[in-house]
């Protein structure tokens, strides 16, 4: 227990990317950039949202969301890491990496749960469209939102419990952020019991929506086949289509850091897939549901003061 106060006292050192000086600058440039695009794209998303009345549904609210988390979920690992390259200090304190640990599992859990419920919407858009704005009720909509966050805040909460009840003995993470693979690494003792009780909570919150998700797009898949017009399919799928390609990277990279063993866990690859999870994702996602989007268009050139609409 006393290497435990002693890591307590000391904080933490975040290895980062030291071990290749040669890939550093390179690093940091790619990753301001990202992350300015990210901030940009996804504060513009949330902008038009707000500003133009025809993006006030539930596709737009829950995409408001999104971005927000993407937001969020990308400052608290990125500024950390241009300041560990930057200015070679590499050390994080006790209190801010547990913190770090905890926002990032709430915003990806909650994100998690939110990809559940925007499939939920394209299931009802088009397998129910005549019912959809009833099925679809402002109200409905705020308490799914506020549930999605409700499940990643309590996940968070029981799996940052499970962790700092534990021993740790060493301090030296090699990660650019506080993550939980890496952080049960630095356990004294088998962690067997620990991480089972962990990996169960992390399949409930990443299994069971991802299930969920395959199953609405089955429906909707049926549903779209069976439309006569080609337009209309096109549109269908190519609204679902987006989504669809927003789940697959969200998932399969969080899948293949937070579900395999942790004794298969490889720390370098780790690394590079995590930079894809809290940086290129967050960046793609507004691209992805609006690069082809009329109604965002439209808002843009409205909000720019270049006409009604993008016709």
């Amino acid at each position: 227990m006393g290497s435990f106060n002693a890591s307590l006292g000391k904080g933490f050192i975040l290895v980062g990317f030291s071990d290749w000086p040669q890939l550093e600058l390179i690093l940091f440039i790619y990753v301001l950039i990202f992350y300015s695009l990210t901030l940009f794209g996804n504060t513009t998303i949330i902008a038009l949202s707000q500003l133009d009345i025809r993006l006030h549904t539930p596709m737009y609210f829950f995409l408001s969301h999104l971005s927000f988390l993407d937001l969020c979920y990308t400052t608290s690992t990125v500024p950390q890491l241009l300041i560990n390259i930057a200015a070679q200090d590499h050390t994080i304190t006790y209190g801010r990496c547990v913190a770090q640990l905890f926002s990032v599992l709430a915003l990806g859990s909650t994100e998690s749960m939110l990809l559940v419920v925007m499939a939920f919407d394209r299931y009802a858009a088009v397998c129910r469209p005549l019912h959809y704005t009833t099925i679809m009720h402002p109200l409905l909509c705020q308490a799914l939102a506020i549930s999605s966050w409700v499940a990643g805040l309590v996940n968070s909460l029981i799996q940052t419990g499970l962790m700092m009840a534990m021993p740790l003995c060493r301090y030296r993470l090699n990660h650019f952020f506080c993550e939980m693979p890496v952080f049960l690494k630095l356990a004294c003792k088998d962690t067997a019991g620990t991480e089972a009780k962990m990996f169960v909570a992390r399949a409930i919150i990443l299994v069971f929506p991802a299930t969920l998700i395959l199953g609405s797009y089955a429906h909707i898949a049926r549903a779209v086949l069976k439309v006569k017009s080609t337009s209309g399919r096109r549109k269908a799928f190519g609204t679902c289509g987006s989504h669809l390609l927003v789940v697959s990277m969200f998932y399969g990279s969080t899948i293949y850091t937070y579900l395999q063993p942790n004794d298969s866990y490889s720390e370098n690859e780790g690394k590079f897939v995590a930079l894809f999870y809290t940086i290129v994702t967050p960046m793609l996602n507004p691209l992805i549901y609006t690069l082809r989007n009329k109604d965002v268009k439209g808002a843009l050139w409205k909000v720019l003061g270049r006409g009604t609409d993008s016709r």
